[in-house]
C-alpha cells in the first residue's frame, strides 16, 4: 500500500498492512522545536529546524525524518514557505539555533522575552523570558456587553486567531483571487510530489473562538449567564467562516484527502460545559459548519479536542466528525478499551499511542514501545486508527524514546 492508501482504507475502517502513521501533519500532532533539534542531533542528521508554528513554537519535520519513521500524513502548509528566503534565522527558547517564518516580526520586551504586535501596534502575544511558547494577552471583545457591539469580527478574528493558527504571508489570503490561486496551485503541487495523505486545517473553532475573542472566562460567563449574547456571537463567528470555507474547499479540496477543524471541549477531568449547554448553543453550529464540509468533500472530517470529551463523542458523531484527536487517554473518562469499543464503529481514532505527558517524557525506551504497542493492539483492529502520540512531542523528551515510539509503530 502506498501511505495515501494506507490512510485512506484505515479511516474508511479497512484493515490495513500496518497503522498507519502521522507526525506534524497538524499543529496538535507534531514535535517542539526544541525536542526536534535534539533529536536530528540523535539521528545524525545536519539540517535546520524549522520553526513554522511560532506561536507553540513547533518544527516542520523534514522529509529524512519522514522517511525514517514511516510517516504517511503531511499537513498542507508543506506546501508553501519552499524558498530559504521564506524563513529568517531565530533562537529558540533553550538557545538552539532555529528557523522562523520570515512574516514573523515579534519585538524584545526588554528583559529576555519578546513580544508580538497587529498592524494598528496592539500587543496580542508574549513569550517571556523562560516561556517556550507565545502567550495571548490580548482579547478585543472581552468588555462585550451587547451584540450591536460585536460588527465585523474578521479583523478580530484575523488579529487573534493565530494562536490557532498563525496568519499566512499576505500572498495566500483566500479571499484574494491571487491568493486563491495561491493555494490552489500549492495543493495541487504537493499532491502531485507525494504519496502520503495530506490534511489541511481550516479551524472553525467556535467554543475557542470565543475565548480567543472574549478570553476564557468571559465567554465562559457569557455562555451560562448571557446565552443570547453568546449566540449572537456564535453566529457572527459562523457567517464569518462561511465567508472563506467555499473558497477553501474549491482551493485544496481536490488534491487534500482530510479536512481539520478544532476546538478544544475537555479538560483534564470532563468537558469544559455540559452536554446541554454543548447542544444548545455549540452544537448547531458545529452541525451547520461540519454538514457544508461533508456535503462540499470528497474526503475526510478530523476534530482536534482536547482533554476528556467522552459525554460529547455521541454529539460529535451526530454532527457529522469522522475523526477524533488528540485521544486523550489520560484524562478522565478517555480509557482506549472503552473508547473503542463504544464508539470504534463510529469514530476514526487519530492519536492515543503513546502518553506525552507521562511516558513519553519519563518512560524508559522499552517502556514506551510496550505502550505503543499495547495501544496499536487496542485501537488498530477493524481499521479506523492513525497513531500517534497524545498531543505533541514536548521539549523534556528524549530523543532516544521518540526513536522508540515510532520503531514500534511502523513495526506493529
Amino acid at each position: 500500500m502506498t501511505p495515501r492508501e494506507r490512510v485512506c482504507a484505515a479511516l474508511r475502517h479497512e484493515e490495513t498492512d500496518r497503522p498507519p502513521i502521522d507526525f506534524g501533519a497538524m499543529r496538535s500532532t507534531g514535535i517542539m522545536a526544541i525536542a526536534y533539534g535534539q533529536l536530528t542531533a540523535h539521528l545524525g542528521l545536519d539540517e535546520p529546524t524549522l520553526a513554522y508554528d511560532v506561536v507553540q513554537q513547533l518544527a516542520q519535520p523534514s522529509e529524512a525524518v519522514l522517511h525514517a519513521f514511516g510517516v504517511d500524513v503531511v499537513d498542507l502548509g508543506r506546501a508553501f514557505l519552499t524558498d530559504p528566503n521564506d524563513w529568517r534565522d531565530w533562537t529558540l527558547p533553550d538557545g538552539s539555533p532555529a528557523k522562523a517564518p520570515r512574516y514573523f516580526a515579534p519585538e524584545s520586551d526588554g528583559a529576555g522575552g519578546w513580544r508580538v504586535r497587529a498592524a494598528d501596534g496592539t500587543v496580542f502575544g508574549r513569550m517571556p523570558a523562560g516561556a517556550q511558547h507565545l502567550s495571548q494577552c490580548y482579547w478585543p471583545l472581552s468588555h462585550l456587553q451587547s451584540p450591536d457591539q460585536i460588527g465585523d469580527i474578521a479583523p478580530h478574528a484575523a488579529k487573534v486567531t493565530w494562536m490557532a493558527l498563525p496568519s499566512p504571508p499576505r500572498h495566500l489570503d483566500l479571499m484574494t483571487d491571487e491568493g486563491l490561486q495561491a493555494v490552489k496551485g500549492g495543493a495541487r503541487r504537493l499532491h502531485e510530489t507525494t504519496d502520503r495523505a495530506i490534511m489541511a486545517a481550516f479551524g472553525g473553532n467556535f467554543l475557542e473562538g470565543g475565548q480567543f475573542l472574549c478570553g476564557m472566562q468571559r465567554f465562559l460567563e457569557m455562555l451560562a449567564a448571557e446565552p443570547s449574547l453568546a449566540e449572537a456571537l456564535l453566529d457572527r463567528l459562523f457567517e464569518t467562516y462561511m465567508a472563506v470555507l467555499p473558497r477553501f474547499l474549491e482551493a485544496v479540496g481536490p488534491y487534500v484527502q482530510v479536512v481539520q477543524v478544532g476546538d478544544d471541549l475537555g479538560t483534564q477531568t470532563g468537558a469544559q460545559i455540559s452536554p446541554a449547554m454543548y447542544r444548545r448553543l455549540i452544537k448547531p453550529h458545529h452541525r451547520a459548519l461540519y454538514a457544508y464540509i461533508r456535503e462540499h468533500f470528497d474526503g475526510f472530517l478530523f476534530l482536534h479536542s482536547c482533554g476528556s470529551i467522552r459525554e460529547l463523542i455521541p454529539d460529535l458523531i451526530d454532527v457529522g466528525v469522522q475523526i477524533i484527536n488528540p485521544v486523550q487517554t489520560a484524562a478522565a473518562g478517555m480509557d482506549p478499551t472503552e473508547l473503542k469499543r463504544e464508539f470504534g464503529r463510529d469514530l476514526c481514532f487519530w492519536g492515543g499511542g503513546c502518553e506525552t505527558q507521562s511516558t513519553l517524557r519519563l518512560g524508559t525506551p522499552e517502556e514506551v514501545a510496550a505502550q505503543v504497542r499495547e495501544r496499536i493492539r487496542i485501537f488498530s483492529p477493524g481499521g479506523g486508527y492513525v497513531f500517534n502520540q497524545v498531543h505533541n512531542v514536548l521539549s523534556d523528551v528524549p530523543p532516544e524514546n521518540v526513536v522508540a515510539m515510532f520503531q514500534a509503530a511502523e513495526s506493529a
